[in-house]
């Protein structure tokens, strides 16, 4: 019968579209009200249950407005991922499993309706000749496109589903993710301005930190997001500006890349600068930032917290030629503190490392030094096999002028 159903379907969709006219604007309401009668024709003498029937009408409505097959998933807020590679194999992430779905499109070709759907409704371009993009929903998920030459068995769409509501420290606090004085902790050193660096492998919640990060934002200051595509959910800061970065498109219109928008932002007297993630030579221009009086935060990619001083001199390397020992120092002088983020093998999401970063270099190895403040450290697992472990204090901070400056002193360790 399910088999009958996408026949149904497919022919149903192509009766309202053939009865679209293309010379006036079709709402909702008059798009529904086209399925329901090609509905009643087509079912006219078949015998269709009421919930086969509401199945029908919602499929072929997000067929030809929304996301075809994919809609009902974007709208499970369950689901945190959704993988398309090809027509036929449709995976999904829910509670930190990855399972195949038993969805799949029609055709090839609404496939790439589909892609061009998403791409078209953030300004972004996707063929042959220009084969990748990222791009983001309406309900701000994150998009990855790859398309044929590139995609042998594409094309290939990958969906990060980020929470309706942004998850607070508290609901963090709830899940385990950070404790509550290591919260009290790092909200100090934002308020007092400390330049804060999140890093962490991929799914391992670092867009999700820097929300709930922004939180301890003094609201009085003025801040200034800049993401490739915007992703972030900050709130309660009134004096906010958002930027995100354009691609190049067949209009002739160049890219503003997201070193264009942060050397705009210096211009724009930001208290705070929010930069979503940093992964190439646009890290030269939040360095200048952060050494410039700027207040900033921002995320990238690495294994740990001394790896991710090692990408970002790479990433630094990329944008000027200068000695590795400038770079160290521009680093070392910009970057305050660093937290890094992990999945555990429970699937969890966790604070791993709060390190600082020294301001003066090893004369011995030309390296930065790092100041480890507090480490996770697992103690065992529960009934659920859920990973339990404490959060151990391994130094004290060793920078604390900006402290001193802004009136502060961080919360007393509970041992």
């Amino acid at each position: 019968m399910e088999r009958s159903l996408e026949e149904m379907r497919s022919a149903i969709r192509e009766e309202v579209s053939g009865s679209f006219d293309f010379s006036k604007e079709i709402d909702d309401r008059e798009m529904y009200e086209l399925i329901d009668r090609a509905i009643s024709v087509s079912l006219r003498h078949r015998p269709v249950s009421l919930e086969d029937r509401k199945k029908l009408r919602m499929q072929v409505f997000h067929s030809i407005r929304k996301l075809d097959v994919l809609q009902h998933l974007v709208d499970d807020p369950t689901i945190t991922e959704i993988m398309v590679n090809g027509t036929d194999n449709i995976y999904i992430e829910k509670n930190g499993t990855i399972m195949r779905s038993d969805v799949r499109f029609d055709s090839r070709s609404k496939l790439e309706d589909v892609v061009q759907q998403i791409v078209s409704s953030c300004n972004r371009v996707v063929n042959e000749s220009s084969p990748i993009v990222d791009a983001r929903l309406e309900n701000g998920s994150r998009v990855n496109i790859v398309l044929p030459p590139v995609a042998l068995n594409g094309p290939i769409i990958t969906i990060r589903r980020f929470p309706d509501k942004p998850i607070t420290m508290e609901r963090l606090i709830g899940l385990g993710s950070i404790s509550e004085y290591l919260r009290d902790y790092i909200g100090t050193l934002i308020k007092a301005g400390y330049n804060i660096f999140i890093s962490g492998g991929t799914g391992s919640g670092k867009t999700t930190f820097l929300n709930a990060l922004s939180d301890f934002i003094p609201k009085d200051q003025r801040l200034i997001s800049i993401e490739d595509n915007a992703e972030l959910q900050i709130r309660g800061v009134p004096n906010l500006v958002r930027m995100e970065a354009r691609n190049a498109n067949v209009e002739g219109c160049r890219p503003i890349t997201i070193r264009d928008l942060i050397k705009s932002s210096l211009r724009m007297r930001p208290d705070w600068i929010v930069v979503g993630e940093v992964r190439g030579d646009e890290c030269v221009d939040m360095l200048q930032a952060m050494n410039t009086g700027h207040m900033a935060m921002s995320t990238g990619h690495a294994n740990s917290a001394e790896d991710m001083l090692s990408r970002i001199e790479t990433m630094v390397l990329m944008g000027m030629e200068i000695p590795l020992a400038a770079v160290r120092g521009q680093i070392a002088s910009g970057i305050d503190i660093v937290v890094h983020l992990g999945r555990l093998r429970d699937r969890s999401r966790k604070v791993l490392e709060i390190c600082e970063i020294e301001k003066d270099i090893d004369m011995s190895t030309g390296k930065i030094n790092v100041n480890t403040l507090f480490r996770f450290e697992e103690t065992g697992v529960d009934e659920a096999e859920k990973i339990i472990g404490k959060w151990r204090k391994t130094g004290e901070l060793k920078a604390t002028s900006k402290l001193v400056s802004a009136g502060l002193s961080l919360p007393a360790y509970p041992g």
